[in-house]
């Protein structure tokens, strides 16, 4: 039965006098009508859509292909390059113990007291955090070649010398295999700078184009640091051996403080912290509304010493003194900040950030995102030590010349039909479909379904439930479609999405550019390629300008109905933004106080004091062996001056 029923819902108001040919009241048949289809809907919509293929093709004009394509059309049943429509219960349990189970419920490495320093390698542990051996380098693309060519400038007391290798970084050797196994070959700019500097132990902030690897640049040194010297700082916690739920629990106490705006970047960045801290003591954590309390409280009861959360459970937690105290805390990441602080979650922050038993002068910070706004820089020069170094990477909330940006312009009536067309001519890609209502996902992912196309949709609507699920689905290629609203568009990395539609672009008053650019920077992720196709109508004519701008920057074609919004003569090739969100010198002192901004110099690796084993370039701070500089580390260092930073320049 269709979900369907507009042409009952045509007929003239029910008397329930009436009665149909079986002799029930029409009243009653239609509102059974009515509550079937809704129920079927909603049972509809609790299940992922199942088929992918890859194919790594790109279209010659996406644009052509719009109005004139040979492909299939997808009302003639299962479109070619998408496998058939299968159903998968969102509710159904995803662990193996017959219980439901939340992406934060994800299994760590369980260390024993019985280890050592590091702990012995499981073969079935490795692939389930890596992959498959084969395909693990596909984490990140071939396409370096624009990335180093971008711009990195500093600002700071000193200037930070880059590294070029994560071998010449001067990592823990046991991180340096992590980072390798999770199929991390180069550095990208931000990691270049950010992994030395914080190393040395500086406050830093970081301005980076979506998609550049921002969680690993802060994850990598953070961890380093703190692998050789987890016994001595992590708190007690129970033997995972000998442990009894309901009587070993203990308070959680964080090394290290990772705050996101949203659920699902919650979720990306601790599975990060699950690579990165494998074979080590180090216990990550997560924290995040929608998922039962309860069970994250569990979890942090057998000890947490990296905590990544949103900001309404992170209040919750610290409110209970049983539960969660940052007394420990040596690190304080704020990621995507602008996010963060340009939302409703403002007074959360610096509740964080000021109240939860934390020592303020023995905290490392640092602040990412791809833009830089005014709330954002309030915030730094109210936490920041006054000697921290900052790297913008491009200008602040441009996006990347790897995303291969295409405009078509399609009225409100025309949208479904040139929608199905992108989708048939780039058959089988993984693709992020976005639009800016709730009801625009939902009325989608009926169209796209009806059309047997194997789609999955989120909103902030969904239960928690629901959207882990139908992220897992379009993770694993099961439902290879996904729509969703502003929600996906923080900092969520799913591999090879190839194709981002923006069916609906962002309206000036709910994001703009920035928007636009979170969006498509779905796809383009650490040197891979990819493609963004935006439907523009009149009612976006209020974006067209900066959009116009944007387009230029990153050398795309302009299509003609934005020819009018080209800047005129030399200004095109450098085409200026009205509102920069960046650095502001009258908010963070004059840049004669703190170091002129510098471009990307070539220079030696610089390790910083954490330095673990000689590694490659100048490594400074270090030892040969990381036992050797272990041993030699007399004391917590937190707060010392640096000693590989060159001053005065």
């Amino acid at each position: 039965m269709s979900t369907r029923i507009s042409s009952i819902l045509l007929f003239p108001a029910a008397d329930s006098r009436l009665t149909c040919c079986c002799g029930i009241p029409l009243l009653v048949l239609v509102q059974t009508l009515c509550a079937v289809s809704i129920v079927a809907s909603r049972q509809r919509r609790s299940f992922s859509r199942k088929g992918y293929h890859t194919v790594a093709s790109f279209p010659e004009s996406a644009m052509e292909q719009a109005s004139g394509s040979q492909g299939a059309n997808a009302s003639d049943g299962a479109v070619p390059g998408w496998v058939e429509q299968q159903a998968l219960d969102y509710t159904a349990a995803t662990g193996g113990d017959g219980a439901q189970t939340w992406d934060g419920n994800a299994p760590i490495y369980e260390w024993n007291d019985d280890y050592g320093d590091i702990g012995p390698k499981f073969p079935q542990v490795e692939m389930d955090l890596f992959g498959d051996p084969d395909t693990r380098n596909d984490r990140t693309g071939l396409d370096f070649s624009k990335i180093d060519q971008i711009d990195v400038q500093q600002e700071g007391p000193v200037k930070i010398n880059p590294i070029w290798s994560f071998k010449d970084a001067g990592l823990h050797p046991v991180l340096l295999e992590n980072v390798q196994l999770s199929g991390y070959d180069n550095p990208t700019p931000i990691q270049k700078y950010t992994i030395p500097s914080m190393l040395q132990g500086y406050d830093v902030i970081g301005i980076a184009q979506t998609g550049s690897g921002k969680t690993a640049a802060y994850l990598i040194p953070i961890l380093s640091h703190l692998m050789g010297k987890a016994k001595k700082l992590a708190a007690p916690r129970p033997n995972p051996a000998t442990f009894v739920q309901n009587r070993d629990e203990v308070v959680a106490e964080p090394l290290v403080l990772i705050i996101v705006p949203t659920r699902e970047l919650a979720v990306q960045i601790f599975n990060e912290a699950r690579r990165f801290c494998y074979r080590s003591m180090l216990r990550p954590g997560v924290a995040y509304g929608g998922a039962p309390v309860m069970d994250q409280i569990r979890l942090l009861g057998r000890g947490c010493d990296i905590l990544v959360g949103t900001p309404g459970r992170l209040v919750d937690f610290i409110s209970r003194p049983n539960v969660l105290t940052l007394r420990r805390l040596r690190y304080m990441i704020v990621d995507e900040a602008d996010e963060m602080l340009e939302s409703d979650w403002d007074e959360e922050i610096r509740q964080i950030i000021t109240g939860g038993e934390q020592d303020e002068g023995n905290i490392k910070y640092g602040l990412f995102s791809a833009t830089f706004p005014k709330v954002a820089r309030d915030l730094a020069k109210d936490h920041l030590s006054a000697s921290h170094v900052r790297f913008r990477v491009g200008r602040a909330g441009s996006t990347t010349e790897n995303i291969r940006q295409i405009i078509i312009q399609a009225e409100r009536d025309e949208k479904r039909q040139v929608l199905v067309r992108l989708l048939e001519d780039m058959h089988g890609v993984r693709t992020i479909i976005f639009a800016n209502s709730r009801q625009a996902v939902d009325d989608l992912d009926d169209f796209l379904y009806n059309l047997k196309l194997p789609v999955t949709s989120m909103h902030s609507d969904r239960t928690q439930q629901e959207r882990e699920a139908a992220l897992r689905s379009f993770r694993s290629g099961k439902a290879p479609v996904l729509i969703a609203t502003g929600v996906m568009a923080r900092g969520i990395d799913v591999r090879n999405v190839m194709h981002v539609i923006n069916y609906d672009l962002p309206s000036m008053d709910h994001g703009g550019i920035e928007e636009y650019t979170h969006r498509i920077g779905r796809t383009g992720r650490i040197g891979h390629r990819g493609v963004a196709t935006s439907l523009y109508s009149d009612r976006d004519e209020p974006i067209a300008s900066v959009l116009t701008r944007t387009l230029l920057e990153t050398k795309q074609d302009v299509p003609d109905f934005l020819q009018m919004y080209v800047p005129e003569g030399t200004a095109a090739d450098k085409p200026k933004f009205e509102t920069e969100s960046d650095f502001d010198p009258n908010d963070l002192g004059t840049a004669a106080e703190l170091g002129g901004f510098g471009g990307d110099s070539p220079g030696e690796g610089t390790g910083g004091g954490d330095a673990w084993g000689g590694g490659g370039g100048d490594a400074t701070g270090g030892d040969d062996g990381w036992r050797a500089c272990l041993a030699a580390d007399n004391g917590d260092t937190w707060g010392g001056s640096p000693a590989a930073a060159t001053p005065g320049w």
